[in-house]
């Protein structure tokens, strides 16, 4: 059946003309899913009972269900497992700031890339999500806790370039005026540097922040905690990613895991602050979850303010993460792996 929710609004409208609809169904049949963001057709009480069931028989809606629900007692982190329309599950984040509500979204179940500090590629890669099934996680979320989504981050499960075209389709539904209305601007994709994919987005001028998972300013140390690196070397990730930039005018934002004894020396931080000189860059270095199947450990919060101090004594731009949800396995793929082996 189609999935009736990653359609653009003109292909709803051309689809529901093809099967005997008028022009104001189409509207009425997208505010229910593009705004209010139902799970069924049965939902749309405007809708007559047999149009309802008719259009189920054509049409799915491809929603999240909330399978687990964990809340921080430390910060009111709210840690979701949804289960999809197949039974496979994924996670999101939603976290409060002064600003409003942040959910961190996930764009695959799995994935292919097999970061050493990573638990969702662990259990390997299972399949991409559609466009849907990434608004869904914000739907799901705004209509539990009911609140307003206001901002946007992609960096749960998965690779957002590795999935390309459905993600390009998520956020050209969910910044829709007539949808959930995210600004550009309110929304950060993380990837973990697949150049061609930096090279697309670029093309398309959109207004978002673009995050690079950077976590070392070399080869040999990023290669030992990315195997994505041995294809997309640093130099060459940073050389696209300054001409995304200078394109856009969009500062870039590298997010940088901090693990003892592995990239938080001195010399890193140095080495770091030389390779980002004369670019427009923000370096956010995030406190590390222990992984205990890699044997990675965090730095210690003295060494990550030495760093920090390193780099802005060269001149850089950077701020240290605030860890949110400690409390609940906050990082993407805990409570998928959990849940999955119980």
């Amino acid at each position: 059946m189609t999935d009736i929710k990653s359609m653009y609004f003109d292909e709803l409208s051309a689809s529901l003309k093809a099967f005997g609809l008028p022009a104001f169904r189409a509207k009425q049949v997208w505010q229910w899913l593009q705004q209010k963001g139902v799970s069924s057709f049965a939902e749309m009480t405007n809708l007559s009972k047999s149009l309802r069931d008719s259009l189920e028989k054509e049409y799915i809606i491809k929603s999240c269900e909330v399978e687990k629900k964990s809340v921080s007692a430390l910060d009111g982190t709210v840690k979701y497992l949804f289960r999809l329309f197949d039974g496979e599950f994924i996670e999101s984040v939603l976290m409060k700031y002064k600003y409003g509500y942040s959910l961190c979204v996930s764009t695959q179940v799995g994935c292919r890339m097999n970061c050493a500090f990573c638990a969702t590629g662990v259990g390997g890669f299972i399949r991409n999500l559609s466009a849907a099934e990434i608004l869904g996680q914000i739907h799901a979320a705004q209509n539990d806790m009911n609140i307003k989504v206001s901002h946007i981050v992609l960096m749960g499960m998965g690779e957002p370039m590795d999935n390309y075209d459905n993600v390009i389709r998520f956020l050209r539904l969910v910044n829709n005026d007539d949808g959930l209305n995210i600004g550009m601007r309110n929304i950060s994709l993380s990837t973990c540097g697949i150049i061609p994919g930096i090279k697309k987005l670029q093309e398309e001028n959109m207004q978002l922040t673009l995050s690079v998972s950077l976590h070392a300013p070399n080869d040999e140390i990023r290669s030992r905690l990315m195997p994505v690196n041995k294809k997309y070397k640093v130099d060459e990730l940073l050389n696209a990613c300054k001409v995304y930039a200078d394109s856009t005018s969009r500062r870039i934002s590298y997010e940088y895991a901090m693990f003892g004894g592995v990239n938080d020396s001195d010399e890193c931080a140095r080495e770091l602050a030389a390779k980002l000189k004369g670019t427009l860059a923000h370096i956010n270095l995030i406190p590390a979850n222990d992984v205990t199947e890699s044997g990675l450990r965090s730095s210690t919060p003295e060494r990550i303010q030495r760093f920090c101090e390193i780099l802005e004594q060269a001149g850089r731009n950077v701020t240290v993460r605030r860890s949110l949800g400690g409390d609940i396995d906050a990082s993407c793929g805990q409570l998928r792996s959990k849940h999955i082996k119980a």
